[in-house]
C-alpha cells in the first residue's frame, strides 16, 4: 500500500525528513529544526489591495491536499473538503450557486466544456453542470483523487492516488480507458500533479519522478522522461515525486521534481531541452524569459528560460514553506505558512509587496487573472487582491 508524507505537516513530518536537509543538525529536538526566516519590515513599491474575501467551505487543514480554485470565463469554482462546491463571481466574490455534494473532496475542481469535475477521498468522481451545479454523472476510480481532473472536449481525465489514469466520457461518465503503467513507490509526498491535456496528448507526472505522455484518445504510451532517480538508503531519501502541476508553453513542458531537477522538455518527443539540479515540491512559474522555482528550503529561484542558468535567488523567505509560484506581469507571487502573500520582482527577486490573508498556511498556488490574484488558505478562506501593474 502506498504511504504519503505530508511535507509541511508539522514536527512529526519534519522529523521524518531529518536526513534530507530539513534540519540544521541530526537531532530531532525542536530547537534544531530549521526555523522560518522572520519577515523584515517592508516599504512596498507595488500597490496591492484586497478586493474581497469569503469562505468556501472546509479547507484542507493539515491533510496536505492542495485544492486550488479554477477560474473559467469570469467565474471561480471552488471545492471544500467537506463537499461544498461553489461558483463565485470573480469580480465581486458573490456566490452564483453552491451545492453540497455529500462527499469528502480532495481533488479538483477541473472545469471545461460545460462541466465541473471533482474527486473524492474514497475514489468518487462527480461531474456537475457549471451553470447551476446540477449533477451530470458519478463514477468511481481505484483510490482517492487528490489532483484536479482534466476536462477535454470528449473525455474527462482523472489521476488516482495509486498512479492510475482514467478517462471517462464527458456526457455520461462511462469509463473509456485506464492506464496503470506508472510505478508507485512505497512512500511519496502527499499530493499529485493534475493530468494536463495538450492537444492529442495527456501528460501525467508521477510519484516516481517521471513525466509520461499518453495518447488522449486511448491512453497508450507516447513517451516518458525521468526528472529524478530514487537514490538513498531510506524510503525518505528516495522520495522523487513530481507533485507540482506541469506548465506547457508552445512545444515546451516545464516541470520540477523533489530530489530531482527542474527541466524543460519537448512536448512532441519528451527530449530534454535543458535541466537544472534543484529539488522542488511545487510547480514552476514561467514568464517570457525566465522559469521560477521554489526549492526544498523555500528559496525562490529564477532560471533562464532557454538554458536553465541561474538568474537570481531569493532566500529572504527561506523555510517559510511557500506555495508554488505564479507569475503576474513583472512579478512572482507566492503564499507562505503564516498566511502572507508575497510579490517579488522578476528582475532581481526583491520583495515589492506583501499582504496577509490570514494566520493559516497558503499551500495552493495563487491563481492569476490580469491585475488580480486569487489566494486560498488551508482553512478555506479565499481572497482577491488587485495589483497596480
Amino acid at each position: 500500500m502506498k504511504k504519503s508524507v505530508y511535507l509541511l505537516g508539522g514536527l512529526a513530518a519534519l522529523a521524518l525528513l531529518g536526513g534530507c536537509g530539513w534540519f540544521k543538525g541530526n537531532s530531532t529536538k525542536r530547537e534544531n529544526i530549521a526555523q522560518p526566516k522572520a519577515l523584515v519590515e517592508l516599504v512596498p513599491s507595488l500597490g496591492v489591495k484586497e478586493v474581497w474575501s469569503r469562505g468556501i467551505g472546509k479547507g484542507a487543514g493539515r491533510s496536505g491536499i492542495r485544492v486550488t480554485p479554477a477560474l473559467h470565463d469570469g467565474t471561480l469554482y471552488s471545492a471544500g473538503v467537506d463537499g461544498e462546491v461553489t461558483a463565485i463571481d470573480a469580480a465581486s466574490g458573490k456566490a452564483q450557486w453552491s451545492r453540497d455534494v455529500k462527499l469528502k473532496l480532495a481533488g479538483g475542481p477541473g472545469v471545461g466544456n460545460g462541466v465541473l469535475v471533482v474527486g473524492g477521498m474514497d475514489g468518487d468522481v462527480l461531474a456537475l453542470d457549471i451553470g447551476n451545479g446540477a449533477e451530470r454523472w458519478r463514477a468511481r476510480v481505484s483510490a482517492e483523487v487528490v489532483a484536479a481532473p482534466a476536462v477535454g472536449p470528449d473525455l474527462v481525465y482523472v489521476r488516482s492516488n495509486d498512479g492510475r489514469v482514467f478517462a471517462f466520457d464527458i456526457n455520461d461518465g462511462k469509463q473509456r480507458w485506464v492506464n496503470d503503467r506508472a510505478t508507485v513507490p512505497l512512500l511519496s509526498l502527499r499530493g499529485n500533479a493534475s493530468p494536463h491535456l495538450a492537444g492529442d496528448l495527456l501528460l501525467n507526472a508521477t510519484d516516481a519522478g517521471k513525466v509520461m505522455a499518453l495518447r488522449a484518445s486511448d491512453g497508450a504510451a507516447a513517451w516518458e522522461q525521468s526528472l529524478a532517480t530514487a537514490e538513498g538508503r531510506t524510503e525518505v531519501e528516495r522520495l522523487s515525486d513530481v507533485d507540482g502541476d506541469l506548465v506547457i508553453d508552445g512545444d515546451v513542458i516545464y516541470a520540477a521534481a523533489y530530489h530531482g531537477q527542474v527541466v524543460a522538455l519537448s512536448l512532441s518527443s519528451g527530449r530534454q531541452v535543458w535541466n537544472r539540479a534543484l529539488s522542488s515540491y511545487t510547480n514552476v512559474g514561467v514568464s517570457a524569459s525566465q522559469v521560477y522555482a521554489v526549492d526544498d528550503q523555500s528559496q525562490v529561484w529564477a532560471l533562464d528560460r532557454t538554458s536553465g542558468a541561474s538568474m537570481w535567488k531569493q532566500d529572504a523567505l527561506q523555510y517559510r514553506w511557500l506555495s508554488g509560484p505564479a507569475v503576474q506581469g513583472d512579478y512572482v507571487v507566492v503564499g507562505d505558512l503564516e498566511g502572507y502573500v508575497h510579490w517579488l520582482a522578476i528582475g532581481d527577486g526583491k520583495e515589492v509587496a506583501r499582504e496577509r490573508l490570514s494566520k493559516n498556511a497558503i499551500r495552493a498556488t495563487p491563481v492569476v487573472s490580469g491585475d488580480t490574484v486569487y489566494v486560498v488558505d488551508v482553512d478555506g478562506k479565499l481572497a482577491a487582491y488587485r495589483a497596480q501593474l
